[in-house]
């Protein structure tokens, strides 16, 4: 198992009490998006305005909005490809299940 279940439920109960969040994308992330959408900042805030739970192999997912420069859409991305702001609560309970959920991902290779 990945994920512990009970820390899984929490994070994304306080994630959807703190809705909307603001996150960056990860460089990796924002060089894929970019291919569609050219106006996509990595260093910009987008909007998260839901998050659910992908089980296990998915972990947790959040609705990013890329704004009006970006035609409004918006893109489903794991956690673990974007950043929180530390000083926030949350962001500090983000950054541990990243932690975790990354060291579990790289020991089943």
């Amino acid at each position: 198992m990945i994920d512990n279940p009970e820390q899984v439920e929490r994070l994304v109960s306080k994630l959807r009490e703190s809705l909307p969040l603001v996150a960056t994308l990860t460089p990796e992330v924002a060089a894929i998006v970019r291919e569609q959408t050219p106006a996509v900042e990595r260093s910009q805030g987008y909007a998260i305005t839901r998050v659910d739970y992908a089980g296990d192999e998915g972990g947790i997912v959040c609705k990013v909005e890329l704004g009006p420069n970006n035609e409004d859409r918006a893109l489903f991305a794991s956690i673990t490809h974007l950043r929180f702001d530390q000083s926030v609560p949350v962001g500090r309970d983000v950054a541990a299940y990243q932690k975790r959920r990354v060291k579990q991902l790289q020991l089943r290779m």
